[in-house]
């Protein structure tokens, strides 16, 4: 079996997924008292279980709906200024009010799981090219 996941996420329920199930994921406390619960918050609860078995800790904060742009920036692992030029090219919405801009929470959890993904793809296929400083076969080795 593999380790706990060691990267920070954030889970954000839709409306559509805040939803419970009869008989589906539960929380079961000491008392033996289940309360159901939506399965994204199962996940969730899945990866806290894990790393805190690995004797590892775990930081859960509530954030809001809508972020200054350095919280948002924390949110997701980057660097303030990083997230302020992806806004200022139209990478991802924002507003300003004054001296703040803000970022909608949705909307940055998709943006950034856009650019993680594709940043996946394209170190999958430059791992999946053929090496470029392979031996050439009618050259002599020294």
């Amino acid at each position: 079996m593999a380790g706990p996941t060691t990267d920070a996420r954030i889970y954000l329920l839709a409306a559509g997924e805040r939803q419970v199930a009869p008989g589906g994921p539960a929380v079961v406390g000491p008392d033996g008292v289940r309360e159901e619960i939506p399965v994204a918050v199962f996940e969730a609860v899945r990866q806290v279980v894990e790393v805190l078995r690995a004797g590892m800790a775990v930081k859960v904060s509530p954030l809001r709906p809508e972020l200054p742009i350095d919280e948002a920036a924390d949110a997701i692992g980057m660097a303030p200024d990083d997230l302020r030029a992806y806004a200022a090219e139209g990478a991802i919405p924002f507003r300003s009010s004054e001296s703040v801009h803000w970022v909608r929470l949705a909307e940055l959890v998709a943006w950034d799981n856009d650019r993680r993904a594709r940043r996946a793809e394209g170190i999958q296929a430059m791992l999946d090219e053929d090496p470029w400083d392979a031996p050439d076969e009618d050259r002599p080795r020294p």
